[in-house]
């Protein structure tokens, strides 16, 4: 059986080699482009992030992308985001006063963490829900987080009389609850390093990997 091929989206977003290594050991074969043709024919996107919220949004666009992105979901092909990743996933970034416009993919506002102490740095445990892919296996494990910016209400919304399935939220507690990880069909993401998490992150990018089959 062939291994599934995965895109990691390079706009000049710093540490991808560790995620590249990481996601060819999980069992993909990894290139590192902005190649429209070759984002769009991979089995997996990944949109990796690191710093400002407005910085990745401008490189992101710089690139193209935000089309890139919507027109793989637009298809049902999946995509994952990591860290930033997760959170231009969102409606709004707000940082030092400033408000900029994420990928709106979720409802959300990604504000500072409310927390004596930030950044966020080092392994927290999450609570992932029942019957997630992701998480399957390592339910009760801990993951590796570097972030002073989340999200604290569930991407969810008010799903009362919608048609469709609400995404799958885990939460983790920095000060206070924040959103970890979401599954939402062809869309997931993470604000933990699942590359920097040891085996724990060894097995959510196999199941990710996995998937893609």
């Amino acid at each position: 059986m062939s291994r599934p091929s995965v895109v990691v989206l390079d706009y000049g977003s710093g540490n991808v080699h560790s995620a590249v290594r990481a996601l060819e050991r999980a069992g993909s074969d990894v290139a590192l482009t902005a190649d429209p043709g070759q984002v769009a024919a991979a089995d997996g996107l990944v949109v990796p992030g690191v710093g400002a919220f407005a910085a990745v949004m401008d490189a992101l666009t710089a690139v193209g992308g935000p089309r890139l992105i919507e027109r793989r979901l637009a298809g049902g092909r999946p995509v994952l985001g990591v860290c930033v990743g997760l959170q231009v996933m969102f409606a709004e970034g707000v940082e030092h006063g400033s408000h900029t416009p994420g990928l709106a993919q979720w409802p959300g506002v990604v504000a500072r963490l409310k927390a004596d102490i930030v950044p966020h740095m080092g392994w927290s445990h999450v609570t992932p829900p029942e019957g997630s892919v992701l998480f399957r296996g390592v339910e009760d494990e801990r993951f590796y987080f570097v972030h002073s910016y989340g999200v604290a209400t569930s991407p969810a919304g008010d799903a009362a009389g919608s048609p469709l399935r609400p995404p799958q939220v885990t939460w983790a507690t920095h000060g206070s609850p924040f959103v970890a990880a979401v599954e939402n069909g062809a869309l997931s993401a993470t604000q933990f390093h699942p590359e920097k998490s040891g085996d724990a992150g060894a097995v959510l990018l196999r199941n990710w990997v996995t998937s893609l089959r």
